[in-house]
This record gives C-alpha cells, structure tokens and sequence, in this order.
C-alpha cells in the first residue's frame, strides 16, 4: 500500500473514532451543587460502609476536571438541594427508578435494551437495581460485582418455574441463565444468545465416528439429523421441558 493509501486509511480511522466517541457529563438537578461524598456519608453511613466492596468503588477520579464524574454523586446527581430539604426524595436521582444515570456509562447494555427482546427497563416495569447490587452489600457477588448473583438466584425472583428443582435437571442450569439467555436484549425470542441448534450444539456437540456418513449429526447413540432440520431442540418438538423435567432424563416433557 502506498504511503498516501494508509495515511488515508489513518484519517479515516481516526474520523471514525471521533464520530463515535462519547463525552459523559455531569448529571444535574436544577438548584443544586456537588458536596462530595463526606457530606452522603452523614446520612448513609451504613451504604458508604459497604461501598467499597462494589467494582463501581474502583472509578476514583482524582482531580477530576469536573465535578461530580467520582463517588456517589456521579450517579445519583448533586446532592446540596437534598441534603437542604432534609432528604427529599424528589431531588436526588434515583438508578432504581430510571435507568438514565446508569446508561450515562453503560452504552452496550442500553443499546441491548432496545432491542428486540428485551426485559422492560427502559419502559419502567424493571430497574437496573432488581437484577444488580450497585452499592456491594451483597458480599456473595461474584468477582465481577454487581451481576446474577449465587447463579440463578436473581432470576428465580420472577422467574420460578424455569429455575425451580427438578428431578431431571437440564446441567446448563448450573452454570447460571446466561449460558443460554441474554439478560439484557437478544434479536432472538426469549432473549436466547443464538436462534438456531447451535445453541445446544455448544455443549451438546461430539466427534462424529468413522462409521457416520457425512453430513449425519448424532448426539448420544441417535441420529438428529433430520430432527435438526426441523428446528432448535425444543422447538422440533423433542426436548420441550428445556429447563428440566420430573419425569423424563432427556428432558422430552
């Protein structure tokens, strides 16, 4: 490549980037001025304690250039016109009540959120806060913090039927929902990460031996080719009880 070819594909790279880029701003509340966190501990001690336990403790902006892009009022706004009015709700904001803060960060996961498939944060009937542990009082959050705690617990809260016991469990269970879903958005129904026996071919692929004519697929002992023709595992008609099943170990129904 010519040298004026690649310094062209540079300022193309670098226009590219820099249309792309985003500048996170301050959060405001009309009246209201930035205290510093001292001034939220007087009140909230007990979440000040536990909030170094929390990966959100790590972003710690010394000098930041302006105010309020470190510690908690970089998420819940200035706080000066809440600490005057005693505690006013009205005049801090609040992630658990509207995302807005948490995308100010989050990019990927609010484009994730208007996809298709999608659990109903950005239209008010979830928040943020029911699925994750800003502020790291939950000290059995796994190394990364704030996500799908102790498994499956955090979606057993709604969904109970698919995370239930059962006598035949499917094993993907046990590494937890997301193995299978996207919590956030999917293009996909039912948020699934792939439409396609693919999916279960992630785990539930083998070798094919030296006595199978090609193009034939089987799992265990049985022939799925013309099974997976037909659709996903569960959607062919054969292993409908995906999550598990009380009486069938093939999870069938």
């Amino acid at each position: 490549m010519s040298l004026l070819g690649l310094s062209g594909c540079v300022a193309f790279f670098l226009i590219s980037c820099s249309t792309t880029s985003t500048v996170v701003t301050p959060l405001e509340i009309p009246g209201a001025h930035y205290v510093g966190n001292q001034a939220c501990a007087d009140c909230h001690a007990e979440i000040v304690r536990e909030f170094p336990a929390s990966p959100h403790a790590r972003l710690h902006i010394r000098d930041a250039a302006m105010a309020g892009q470190g510690g908690c009022e970089s998420c819940h706004g200035p706080g000066s016109e809440h600490i005057r009015s005693g505690g006013l709700a009205s005049l801090i904001i609040n992630p658990g009540k509207k995302p807005d803060s948490c995308f100010q960060c989050h990019l990927d996961v609010q484009g994730e959120f208007n996809l298709p498939q999608h659990h109903p944060v950005i239209e008010g009937h979830m928040s943020c806060v029911d699925c994750h542990d800003p502020h790291g009082g939950d000290i059995f959050k796994p190394a990364g913090g704030l996500a799908m705690a102790r498994q499956n617990q955090s979606c057993a809260q709604c969904h109970e039927n698919q995370t239930r016991p059962f006598v035949f469990e499917h094993e993907a269970l046990r590494e937890g929902c997301t193995v299978c879903h996207n919590p956030h958005g999917s293009i996909n129904e039912k948020m699934l990460i792939a439409n396609d026996p693919n999916l279960c071919l992630r785990c539930h692929s083998q070798a094919q031996g030296p006595n199978v004519p090609p193009g034939h697929i089987y799992i265990g002992n049985t022939d799925h080719t013309a099974f997976l023709q037909m659709g996903t595992c569960w959607t062919a008609g054969c292993h409908t009880a995906v999550h598990g099943s009380n009486v069938d170990p093939r999870l069938r129904y």
